[in-house]
């Protein structure tokens, strides 16, 4: 194996006031990344440009040099389900969802207070599949509180995305949804935001008082009341240049995205949320992907070259605005990945890059333009001055500035 490249989500992040005006990185004890750090090349990404705010799959597929528009990320997340799709069918990325009422609109939380377990998402999907609509459709939950929703055939991408974090005039966490316009003067357009339309309110009107709403609230839980669609597509672009790539993930998004473009895929199940202790799920989460990720480095004979290491959970506290809780994340990942990585890098004489899709600042409780950071391993790196790694080290090494389309080559991975 010549490389392993770690993108760790929403790692970046800016100065707060309860880290001591640090940021997670800066704050957070990881002795196997700052050793990475002292014998390494540091350098800083702006994954797609300086204005532009990426989400994970348009981080990611330009990363890996790809042009982001032809990867729609309701595509990506149905393909990684397995969902077989042809062109024209609406695929869309979709949250379990917590608002008042139909008339005002309010959304109170967009992921449903994150509590959501995979025996209630089960539940309440079945009742979303009995809803009527003259097209036929797939409403399929994921993990925890993500789910994908597919309208079958001959529809427009052409619309407004309805969760109020991704609207084009209406990103909040909080505030009003609103429902899907058509973005030009089509007929087609029209069709397609009508139509979904009808479904989100017949969704609402099955899911508010549902047993297991009822229940949630009798717990103190928000309810599952809605669903609220994003990143809709209607085709995308499928390559095989990445042949000699290896990844092993759970996640919905990086199997499409592995799928789309060549990259062998090993996946498995992520752990179920079984109860509703939310950081505990999620550090049993990112603890298996760790795991499943050694032991697939451990394998003595390996077809690849290069292995993709995609870690979730740190995104997880920066829109939660938990500083605390994403240090901690940090220094999980430093104890349980990067000690075995330290070792096996340097016995096996190969490259190690570690990254970001994205930046995820807990103080905007979502993603940034701001640069991520990057290190370069290897036995012929010239090293630079850098001692840690983070955000402010970052922008002073050697790599320097680099755009997404232009990262591995600049690497030298591929």
């Amino acid at each position: 194996m010549k490389g392993v490249l770690v993108i760790i989500d929403g790692l970046a992040d800016r100065a707060c006031r309860l880290l001591g005006e640090k940021t997670p990185l800066e704050a957070a004890q990881k002795p196997n990344l700052d050793y990475f750090s002292e014998n390494s090349q540091l350098g800083y990404i702006y994954p797609v440009n300086e204005t532009f705010v990426p989400g994970t799959s348009e981080a990611i597929v330009s990363l890996f040099g790809q042009d982001w528009k032809d990867y729609p990320r309701g595509w990506l997340e149905a393909i990684g389900e397995g969902i077989k799709l042809e062109k024209g069918d609406l695929a869309l990325r979709a949250n379990f969802a917590t608002i008042d009422n139909l008339k005002d609109k309010n959304v109170i939380d967009r992921r449903a207070g994150r509590t959501l377990t995979t025996k209630e998402a089960q539940i309440l999907a079945k009742e979303i599949n009995k809803i009527f609509l003259p097209r036929k459709f797939i409403f399929k939950p994921t993990l925890q509180h993500r789910a994908v929703l597919v309208l079958r055939g001959g529809f427009s991408d052409e619309i407004t995305e309805m969760d109020p974090a991704h609207h084009p005039t209406n990103k909040s966490e909080t505030g009003k949804f609103k429902f899907c316009e058509a973005l030009e003067e089509d007929e087609n357009a029209e069709y397609t935001a009508n139509m979904l339309n009808e479904f989100i309110e017949k969704v609402f009107l099955r899911l508010d008082k549902h047993p297991v709403n009822e229940l949630r609230r009798k717990k103190g839980f928000y309810p599952a009341n809605i669903i609220l669609p994003r990143a809709p597509g209607i085709s995308i672009k499928q390559i095989t240049k990445y042949k000699k790539w290896a990844c092993s993930t759970s996640v919905p998004v990086m199997k499409g995205i592995c799928k789309c473009l060549g990259i062998n895929l090993f996946e498995f199940k992520a752990v179920e949320f079984k109860n509703n202790d939310v950081y505990a799920n999620i550090k049993k989460n990112l603890e298996l992907e760790i795991k499943k990720a050694i032991s697939m480095l451990k394998k003595k004979k390996s077809k690849f070259d290069y292995f993709l290491i995609y870690l979730k959970e740190t995104d997880v506290p920066g829109h939660d605005n938990k500083p605390l809780e994403k240090k901690e994340m940090i220094e999980l990942i430093d104890r349980k990945l990067f000690s075995f990585l330290r070792k096996f890098a340097e016995k096996n004489k190969m490259k190690l890059a570690v990254t970001a899709d994205h930046s995820t600042p807990c103080s905007l409780k979502q993603h940034s333009a701001d640069p991520v950071p990057v290190l370069l391993f290897g036995k012929d790196i010239e090293k630079d001055d850098s001692l840690k790694f983070n955000e402010a080290e970052a922008k002073k090494g050697k790599l320097g500035k680099m755009y997404g389309k232009e990262f591995l080559k600049k690497i030298g991975f591929g």
